[in-house]
């Protein structure tokens, strides 16, 4: 698998590739903004190992603009950070990071970071093979498809994510049952999850934007406000 590692400084990029080298990962190292932007372009990676604070377009609108590109590769974004305040952390999250990890790190914490990434795109969510019918979704485990009804019937293929698919799988597969966040990361991390449970809100605020027809005020993924979150879906 291959490794974008974006670092202005020149020791702890080489730390990071030697470290994930030895691991057997492909590692591309990038020192500003704008040269990982480019190397994303040209490579589609599967994990981007991100620093917040680069001369020129730091690590947040980095981060932001992969997760606006429309790329058949949406990579994972560990983002790292010599701060440790909880805001960094919140706001790195929000931009469409999935993880963090605080400097100074060991090199032995960062590789079990990236392989517990890396391992949830082959994490599959755990039902038997069937499809699941709702009067606007068809989520076909066997097959890994989904797809929204349009007005007369029509199919239309939802373009997600392995784990926007797992998200949208479970929700589907246990309408109206509200999940927490620790419920979901249980499900579709297991004990491979290092980091912040606002991950999930991440990760839930992008499949909105992928089904609903005003992800602002959503119809079918609900807030339950202190509790967690659920899936209706009636005509």
């Amino acid at each position: 698998m291959k490794i974008l590692i974006v670092e202005d400084e020149p020791e702890i990029a080489q730390l990071i590739q030697q470290t994930l080298t030895r691991e057997g990962f492909s590692c591309s190292v990038a020192s500003t903004g704008l040269e990982a932007l480019e190397i994303f372009e040209q490579q589609q990676p599967d994990l981007i190992i991100l620093d917040l604070m680069l001369p020129g377009l730091d690590g947040l609108e980095v981060c932001t603009r992969i997760r606006q590109k429309p790329t058949s590769k949406d990579p994972y974004i560990l983002m790292l950070t010599a701060r440790g305040e909880e805001i960094d952390r919140v706001i790195g999250l929000s931009t469409g990071a999935d993880d963090y990890l605080v400097k100074p790190f060991s090199p032995r914490e960062l590789a079990a970071r990236v392989r517990a990434l890396l391992r949830r795109s082959l994490r599959q969510v755990e039902q038997p093979s069937q499809v699941y019918r709702t009067p606007h979704f068809i989520v076909d485990l066997d097959r890994h498809i989904a797809s929204r009804r349009g007005a007369e019937s029509e199919e239309e293929p939802l373009d997600l994510t392995t784990l926007e698919f797992n998200l949208l799988a479970t929700f589907i597969s246990y309408p109206g049952r509200v999940w927490s966040r620790t419920q979901l990361i249980d499900k579709l991390w297991g004990n491979d999850f290092f980091g912040d449970d606002r991950v999930v809100d991440t990760h839930i605020r992008r499949l909105r934007k992928k089904i609903e027809p005003d992800p602002a005020n959503p119809t079918f993924i609900k807030t339950v406000v202190g509790l967690g979150y659920k899936f209706e879906d009636e005509k």
